[in-house]
């Protein structure tokens, strides 16, 4: 599949992990980095993520 057909995650996905590398940011730092973009994304989702997304596995930001 070419990226020009891929769905829009996989294209931003292939676009941060290539910022990334170019920037030469250790991985624990990307990890912890893209575990708070995570948090902060799902308080603002309109419908709960599903449960593999999601490793609490509850599909869903928690109370």
């Amino acid at each position: 599949m070419s990226l020009e057909n891929a769905p829009d995650e996989v294209k931003l996905a292939v676009d941060l992990i290539m910022l990334l590398e170019d920037h030469a940011i250790p991985a624990e730092t990307v990890l912890k980095a893209l575990e708070i973009v995570r948090k902060d994304f799902e308080g603002k989702s309109p419908s709960p993520l599903t449960p593999a997304l999601s490793p609490e596995g509850g599909g869903g930001k928690a109370d």
